[in-house]
């Protein structure tokens, strides 16, 4: 396959959108359109409108790519009964025009939104099945008298709504919501509780009360004051028959995996790459160097602390591929000072600290002129990566004969990179991954392990949280949402799915991902998320995935020319980001910023009521000084930390101070 020439006349746009509609037939208000796309103006700079169309009115902030007047939004369609407001990318906008064009379509712009326009104009809301792509949108059907709203499959771009008395709102983030006065500020407790089990509510709840989310693969009308939603596509791990060779399998996944990377480069603008060192960013822009013509422009974030850092693999595949590479050098106070603005993005608590790097990663990545950046998110949970995949396989093995004395020390294979697991004695590691009787058979045999840990921070909520969240369990919300066929899935993909529908969206591609991204008006792209590679995936066999406990086998396989053994290789290492050191400074036994010993106060504590001051003072406290902590220390620190943070900024009205300018020592160039 030959490289493929990249220089398209085409509109793709990252975009905050926003959206009123009157149930009592009153007209919209300019006013209010405008005050909510103001507060998501970090995700469309370069431009911003409004459309008050009589009882509905829509908003779009726009990070323009090219086709800067064509692709202005919200855009009609030439008879004026169909407005769009759209955030995201249709990648295959170009094959659907020319079969749009041969229906008897004219095009008055290159933009991928007003393919959007026509497809719905002619296939209604089904449209959606044939896009290849990343979106969020909203439609006004004139006609119809109705608003189709609509999410991609994997949750890459986000949309919230809530429901007022007379009208329905919606947006890309939550702030927008809020800046209307008829909207409540109330922390939902049920959506913590989800929070403190699995990293992110269960959708639709988001973390505040009244406020929901459209879950991924999901679409919506709104008519009449009523809202009708359904899934539009579904993940499925069903067993198959094929009976195809390694190579065979290899061969259509690499095919698959250029083809989604060239789809992604259509710009006129440069596309940078994210490369942290590992598999699956190398295998993006190994893709980028070697099958396109494009430049190569990789940027990665590296830590002062080096049981963090992975610049020594960085600089193996810069080297590999000859990239032009920046670095930006991530210290304690660096995570320590940005974290009240990465939360005033992430619009929900983390548990770790991780986006805080990624938040400046993006930055750098503004700093050097580009909007765009590829990304090998998704890799891990569509192809079989994640540590907790061979955690699940230990632990089953083991099952079948727990008595065992040998099976267990398997466990020593997993988490190399956590000093303080490795150095646990073995009747611990079997105490932790336990495995009783009653959950052998449970659907979240996987994940029971993470979500008991993460449970425990519990134990820091206050007496009346604790008393209101006393008949609710989380496991059985989760429950209720599993498709019908999943106990008759392969067990490695329950786990992939468990990951694939809550981690990733909720977490990884939002906290994380889209947020971080966003907050520095820089549009992600995910390979690995294109629907035909989630799709092709979930029909390998789980021996290509995992061969023992060799994870991404086949990823590994499909691209060995391309990647360097040492990469190829190498034991897997989440990223990771330091957490306690980054607030609390063990030398000199107190807080680096006013902001957290403000926050953790008693007098703070009690304000918010859902944290029980006296446990939280102990927790500072042992970090001070310095005694052995692990896991659990640090989430709950972080995850106390960043809710408290969001009750100020979200619930309270109070923004997040402007950030001191960093260090110089904060950027390297390499």
């Amino acid at each position: 396959m030959g490289k493929v020439c990249l220089h398209l006349r085409i509109g793709l746009t990252m975009c905050g959108i926003a959206g009123i509609i009157q149930s009592d037939r009153q007209p919209v208000q300019q006013t209010e359109l405008q005050n909510m796309i103001e507060t998501l103006n970090h995700r469309g700079p370069d431009a911003s409108g409004v459309s008050p169309l009589g009882s509905v009115g829509f908003a779009h902030s726009r990070l323009s790519i090219v086709d800067l007047t064509g692709g202005l939004q919200p855009m009609q369609s030439p008879d004026g009964m169909l407005t769009v407001t759209f955030n995201g990318e249709i990648y295959n906008h170009i094959e659907l025009r020319a079969l749009l064009s041969s229906k008897g379509y004219q095009f008055r712009t290159h933009s991928d939104t007003e393919v959007i326009l026509h497809m719905y104009a002619e296939y209604g809301p089904e449209c959606v099945q044939q896009f290849n792509g990343q979106w969020a949108f909203a439609i006004h059907d004139q006609k119809q008298q109705l608003v189709f709203l609509s999410r991609d499959r994997m949750g890459i771009r986000p949309l919230v709504y809530t429901q007022t008395p007379g009208r329905f709102l919606f947006a890309s983030e939550v702030k927008a919501l809020f800046a209307l006065p008829d909207v409540e500020r109330k922390v939902d407790l049920a959506a913590m509780n989800q929070l403190f089990t699995f990293w992110s509510p269960l959708p639709p709840r988001t973390f505040f009360e009244g406020v929901s989310e459209l879950p991924p693969a999901h679409s919506m009308i709104v008519k009449n004051g009523q809202i009708k939603i359904w899934q539009y596509w579904n993940l499925d791990y069903s067993p198959n028959e094929e009976h195809r060779s390694l190579d065979d399998w290899a061969e259509e996944l690499r095919a698959l995996l250029i083809n989604a990377t060239q789809l992604r480069l259509r710009a006129d603008v440069s596309v940078g790459a994210y490369l942290s060192g590992g598999l699956d960013s190398s295998v993006t822009a190994a893709i980028i160097r070697n099958f396109t013509n494009a430049p190569l422009n990789t940027f990665s974030v590296n830590f002062n602390d080096k049981d963090y850092d992975e610049s020594q693999f960085q600089q193996e595949m810069i080297r590999e591929l000859g990239t032009d590479h920046q670095t930006v050098c991530c210290s304690y106070e660096d995570i320590g000072r940005i974290f009240p603005q990465v939360i005033q993005h992430t619009e929900k608590p983390v548990l770790r600290t991780a986006p805080a790097p990624m938040y400046l990663l993006s930055r750098l990545v503004k700093e050097n002129q580009f909007k765009v950046v590829m990304t090998g998110e998704g890799a891990d949970e569509v192809l079989g990566g994640y540590d907790i995949f061979k955690e699940t396989k230990i632990r089953r093995f083991w099952s079948r004969q727990p008595d065992s004395k040998i099976r267990p020390l398997l466990l020593k294979r997993l988490y190399p990179y956590m000093k303080n697991l490795q150095a646990q004695s073995p009747a611990y590691l079997k105490a932790f991954f336990k495995i009783r009787e009653d959950e052998i058979n449970s659907p979240f045999f996987s994940h029971l392990p993470r979500w008991d840990l993460t449970a425990k921070l519990k134990t820091f909520f206050s007496d009346d949280v604790k008393q209101e969240l006393v008949n609710q369990d989380p496991l059985t919300d989760f429950s209720d949402q599993l498709p019908e066929h999943f106990s008759k899935w392969p067990s490695f993909c329950q786990a992939q799915y468990l990951e694939s529908i809550n981690l990733m969206p909720g977490y990884i591609l939002s906290s994380q991902g889209d947020r971080m991204a966003m907050g520095n008006s820089i549009e992600g792209r995910f390979p690995f998320l294109d629907y035909r590679v989630v799709e092709f995936a979930a029909r390998i066999p789980v021996r290509y995935k995992m061969n023992g406990l060799n994870e991404k086998f086949l990823l590994k396989y499909a691209m060995r020319d391309l990647i360097p053994d040492s990469i190829r290789k190498r034991p897997k290492q989440p990223y990771r980001a330091p957490d306690a050191h980054s607030f609390i400074d063990t030398d000199k036994q107190k807080a680096r910023f006013e902001y957290v010993e403000r926050l953790l106060s008693p007098e703070k504590l009690k304000e918010s009521g859902l944290f029980q001051p006296t446990a939280v003072q102990r927790l500072v406290k042992k970090i001070e000084q310095g005694r052995a902590i692990g896991t659990r220390d640090n989430m709950a620190l972080v995850g106390i930390l960043s809710t408290q943070l969001l009750v100020e900024q979200m619930i309270q009205g109070q923004p997040a101070p402007q950030e001191n300018k960093r260090t110089e020592s904060a950027a390297l160039q390499t």
